[in-house]
């Protein structure tokens, strides 16, 4: 009973009224009054309080105004903006190994790069002093019978790159092509598959511009032949000629290797270079 007592108690207080008057405090004439009861109160607040929150809620949900809140962007803008960064960055990457590359290539036909340090040091797992290198029989007699003619004059069919036509190359290595020169993919060379420590050879006589290593294709060796022929050597294990030394066609100048990021295995990629342009290798020598 006493409990049921005591509800009642607060549940009238709840009821009761009570006036709430503004004056004038020098006249004391009443101004404003307004009747309410303390259960009112609460429903008036709380109504009140719904109505604002339903109101912020909208506003946030349905009007741009959402866009000023941080983390409560747009899902589609967010994506887009991703997007855009991923194309730019790559965009970015690309302008700069265009541009590195047109670089390098500069720089070798003006005669003036110089060999890079290695980044990485050579593969002591080998033994490159046990290599043979001297030339077999059939090979001496090859020799000979080419140095007894004048090899700037032989020719090779039409005359459909000017005067390249008018040498006769000597082939790097023998092996399968693994990947064929395509100069819409930047591919300006061929991968010419061979097995460990074989030696790769001069392809002309010529005058070695360039030796060292690159973090990209390994060790490189260029040389600058006549006729503004220059024949590009990469993914080597090991140099055997440095900058400046003339070597002539068919002397070992490198050992296959597999170095280089770019490298997946043990190959050649040979490059021929003729007034500036990349031109395919096959077409003037067989592998």
């Amino acid at each position: 009973m006493a409990d049921n007592s005591g509800k009642r108690k607060w549940l009238d207080r709840l009821r009761n009224r009570y006036r709430l008057v503004v004056m004038n405090d020098d006249t004391f004439e009443e101004r404003f009054s307004l009747r309410l009861t303390p259960l009112g109160f609460l429903i008036l607040i709380g109504s009140v309080s719904i109505v604002m929150v339903i109101l912020v809620i909208s506003l946030v949900a349905f009007t741009p105004l959402r866009e000023y809140i941080p983390g409560y962007a747009d899902v589609q803008m967010r994506r887009d903006i991703d997007k855009m960064m991923l194309r730019s960055d790559s965009i970015e990457r690309e302008a700069a190994a265009r541009e590195a590359y047109l670089k390098n290539i500069a720089t070798i036909l003006s005669g003036n790069d110089k060999p890079e340090n290695p980044a990485n040091p050579k593969d002591t797992t080998k033994n490159y002093s046990n290599l043979n290198f001297r030339p077999s029989k059939e090979d001496s007699m090859l020799r000979e019978e080419i140095e007894s003619q004048d090899q700037y004059t032989l020719t090779q069919g039409g005359n459909k790159r000017g005067g390249i036509n008018s040498f006769f190359f000597f082939a790097p290595v023998k092996g399968p092509v693994t990947s064929a020169f395509n100069a819409t993919e930047e591919h300006f060379g061929v991968d010419v598959a061979a097995a460990e420590n074989e030696a790769i050879k001069a392809t002309l006589d010529g005058t070695v511009i360039s030796s060292g290593w690159t973090s990209e294709f390994g060790y490189v060796i260029e040389v600058q032949h006549g006729g503004n022929i220059i024949s590009v050597y990469k993914h080597n294990s090991a140099l055997l000629k440095k900058t400046g030394q003339y070597v002539k066609a068919g002397e070992p100048i490198a050992v296959i290797g597999n170095s280089g990021e770019q490298s997946t295995g043990p190959h050649l990629h040979f490059e021929l270079w003729y007034n500036g342009t990349p031109v395919d290798p096959q077409e003037y020598m067989g592998f």
